[in-house]
C-alpha cells in the first residue's frame, strides 16, 4: 500500500521531533495548582432544546481559569442504580460539542455524557483571557508573542477538560473512578490532555489525535488545513525562520506527546495511515510516550475523516468503565 508517512515499525519506534521546554513539568505543575485554586460553581440548567424519554438534558456551565464561563452540554439517565460512569467528549477544531441527540445512545445504557465547547471556538463558551499578538488566525498559535507562555491559548483549553472532568465527578450522580474521555481530531488531542491533567480518568479513545508534534508537521509540509496557521504565522511574523527554534520550543508546553507520559488511563486510539491533516507519525509522538495500557486501531486506507466502526468499537470500548 502507498504511505504518506513511516511504516507501522517504525511510527512504533518514534519519539518526537518538537522540543520539550526545559521547565515543562513546572509549567503545568503551576497550571494545576491554579485549577486547584479556581472554583468551578457548576450551574446545570435543565434543556428545552431536547425532551427525551429516559434521560435530562441540561445546559451545564463551569468556570476555568482566568474566570471564563465554559459550557458543556450534560445529558444524565433519568432513572439510575448507584452512580453511573460518564463520558466527556471533545469536539473538533474550531467546531461545537454538537447535538444533545448524539449522546443519548450512551446514557440508554446508564451512562452521563458531557460534551465541551472549548473557549474561543463555535460554541457558547466564553474566552475571557488577554494576551497580546494577533488573534486572527488559529488558536495553537494564539498567545506566541505574548512573553508570558501562562497565556497559550490552549493552556487555558487543555485545563477546561481537567476542570470539567472534576465538575463531572463531583455529580452525585457519577461515578468519579468510572468515567471516560473520547474525540476525534481536536477531540482527540483534548482527550490525551484531559487524561494526563485529571489521572483519575479511567478510560480514554483518541481518535486521530491534533495538537501533537508541531515540528514534525512542518518538516512533512503539512501546515496547512487544521495546521496552517503554523505557515501563517511564520509568514506574517517570522519570514527569515530567526525564532524557529523559540517558537516551537514555546508549542513544546501545549504539545500533547510532552503531557502523554502522566496519563494513566487505558488508551485506545485510532490512526489512518493515510491522514494528511494529523500525521500519523505526529500521533504516534504522543502514543509511544504513554505507559499505561494501550492499543492502537489501524485504518491502512484511511485519512482524516469518519472510520468505519469506530463509532460502535468506541462505544463497547466505554461500555467497560
Amino acid at each position: 500500500m502507498p504511505l504518506i508517512d513511516k511504516p507501522v515499525a517504525e511510527l512504533h519506534e518514534y519519539q518526537g521531533r518538537n522540543p520539550r521546554p526545559a521547565d515543562f513539568d513546572q509549567y503545568w505543575d503551576e497550571a494545576l495548582r491554579e485549577l486547584d485554586a479556581t472554583d468551578p460553581q457548576p450551574e446545570l440548567v435543565p434543556s428545552t432544546r431536547i425532551i427525551p424519554r429516559h434521560s435530562e438534558a441540561f445546559d451545564l456551565w463551569f468556570t476555568g481559569v482566568g474566570g471564563a464561563r465554559v459550557y458543556a452540554k450534560y445529558v444524565r439517565p433519568k432513572k439510575h442504580d448507584g452512580a453511573c460512569p460518564a463520558v466527556l467528549q471533545f469536539h473538533g477544531y474550531s467546531s461545537h460539542g454538537g447535538n444533545f441527540v448524539d449522546r443519548l445512545a450512551y446514557t440508554s445504557e446508564g451512562l452521563c455524557v458531557a460534551a465541551l465547547d472549548c473557549r474561543g471556538q463555535g460554541g457558547r463558551s466564553e474566552d475571557a483571557d488577554s494576551r497580546k499578538g494577533m488573534t486572527m488566525k488559529g488558536h495553537i498559535v494564539r498567545g506566541l508573542d505574548d512573553p508570558d507562555p501562562h497565556k497559550l491559548a490552549f493552556r487555558q483549553i487543555f485545563l477546561d477538560t481537567a476542570q470539567l472532568a472534576r465538575v463531572v465527578m463531583s455529580f452525585d450522580e457519577v461515578d468519579a473512578t468510572r468515567v471516560g474521555a473520547m474525540g476525534g481530531s481536536q477531540g482527540g488531542g483534548l482527550t490525551l490532555a484531559c487524561a494526563s491533567l485529571e489521572p483519575r480518568i479511567k478510560r480514554a479513545a483518541p481518535i486521530f489525535p491534533f495538537l501533537c508534534d508541531y515540528r514534525r508537521v512542518w518538516e512533512m509540509d503539512l501546515a496547512k488545513g487544521a495546521y496552517d496557521e503554523l505557515a501563517y504565522y511564520f509568514r506574517m511574523f517570522d519570514p527569515l525562520h530567526e525564532r524557529e527554534e523559540e517558537i516551537f520550543t514555546k508549542l513544546g508546553y501545549i504539545d500533547c506527546q510532552h503531557l502523554a507520559s502522566r496519563i494513566k488511563a487505558e488508551v485506545l486510539m485510532y490512526t489512518g495511515q493515510m491522514d494528511t491533516i494529523c500525521p500519523p507519525s505526529t500521533q504516534f509522538a504522543a502514543y509511544n510516550k504513554i505507559t499505561s495500557t494501550k492499543n492502537v486501531i489501524f485504518y491502512p486506507d484511511f485519512g482524516h475523516e469518519g472510520l468505519p466502526g469506530e463509532p460502535d468499537n468506541t462505544f463497547n470500548f466505554m461500555m467497560g468503565l
